[in-house]
């Protein structure tokens, strides 16, 4: 072993000391303005609900109660060694991250955001920390979110993961019924706090890591037990990993924190605001696939959306939530198409 002389030991303190002090919550505004320019130039992006629940469209043992599927298991209280059952039969093998990427591309879109963890806790790729992930699937040997990373490098659309704070699987979180909001407040068992924090940043590294993710789009942060200061760690613990990376507002609590960009969902503000943000909305009623819902919005609606929402200074994320089989329903792809050529036309004029 090689001797540390006392020049170089002082490097790799002062080294270490200013890495440290890079407090990234204090970003310059000509930095921040620099690193959000793509964010502010692409104004429509893609959003895909995909999960364990997608299988279910909606409906378990014959009751379709809930209005967003992706919450079924909350919707209906069905039991966690129930609901894990649904890895034995998951079985999307029709997902095409290609065939859903150029969609997007043919749609005007210039990014993606997917659901990697949504509330249920199931992970769409082979995580080191939980078994509850794509691996224990019929699908085992893919990883949808290389697949779809891979894609949207290919055909130049910026790739990004939507991560739910909220966890109803991991086990340090539990449902409190009765006027608590039951599955949709969750609370945190004592003393199990900073073991999900540390769960829960290891997996926002492996997104970085091994995916390259440009967005980290978070949700969930409703939860009490989830503060202020939790959003700080854990903003400037991600920009370390990535000092490139956004990140939205939901990392803290949304309505105080709107760094990198603020989250209207199923809205979009009337007039001009001093921060970035981006309106996200479903094409019909449900984020996550739900087969009884047909309460589609039209390509003209879906256009004056697009349009009302950039002329704010917005960007629109529009949903997409492929079936059991990984496909995205006719309906959306339709949808999608007739808007593209529509801002195509715009394009040519």
């Amino acid at each position: 072993m090689k001797k540390i002389t006392f020049f170089m030991f002082l490097i790799l303190i002062t080294s270490g000391y200013a890495q440290k002090t890079v407090n990234y919550l204090e970003e310059s505004e000509t930095d921040f303005s620099k690193r959000m320019q793509w964010f502010n130039d692409a104004k429509y992006g893609m959003f895909i609900h995909f999960g364990l629940y997608s299988q279910l469209g909606g409906i378990y043992k014959g009751n379709d109660e809930g209005r967003y599927a992706e919450w079924i298991q909350g919707n209906q209280n069905i039991p966690q060694e129930e609901y894990v059952k649904l890895l034995n039969t998951w079985n999307p093998k029709d997902f095409n991250a290609d065939k859903i990427v150029k969609l997007a591309k043919k749609a005007g879109m210039k990014y993606l955001v997917v659901t990697t963890k949504h509330h249920e806790g199931f992970c769409l790729w082979d995580s080191k920390y939980t078994d509850f992930d794509i691996a224990n699937t019929p699908m085992k040997g893919r990883d949808f979110v290389q697949e779809l990373a891979d894609a949207c490098k290919k055909q130049g659309i910026v790739f990004g993961t939507y991560y739910s704070i909220t966890d109803w699987h991991q086990g340090a979180q539990y449902v409190k019924e009765g006027k608590d909001w039951g599955w949709g407040m969750t609370k945190m068992h004592e003393g199990k706090k900073e073991e999900y924090v540390q769960y829960l940043k290891n997996q926002i590294k492996e997104l970085i890591e091994n995916y390259d993710t440009n967005i980290i789009w978070f949700d969930g942060d409703w939860v009490d037990w989830w503060t202020l200061e939790d959003g700080d760690d854990l903003y400037q613990y991600i920009r370390e990993l990535k000092p490139s990376i956004i990140i939205n507002n939901r990392v803290s609590k949304r309505k105080i924190f709107k760094k990198d960009f603020g989250t209207p969902e199923q809205f979009h503000l009337e007039d001009k605001v001093d921060y970035y943000w981006e309106a996200c909305y479903t094409m019909n009623d449900s984020w996550g696939f739900k087969i009884k819902d047909t309460d589609w919005k039209s390509p003209q609606e879906v256009y004056e959306k697009l349009k009302d929402i950039n002329g704010k200074g917005g960007n629109f994320l529009l949903n997409v939530g492929p079936d059991g089989d990984g496909n995205v329903p006719k309906e959306s792809a339709k949808i999608l198409l007739e808007v593209g050529k529509m801002l195509a036309k715009e394009e040519k004029k």
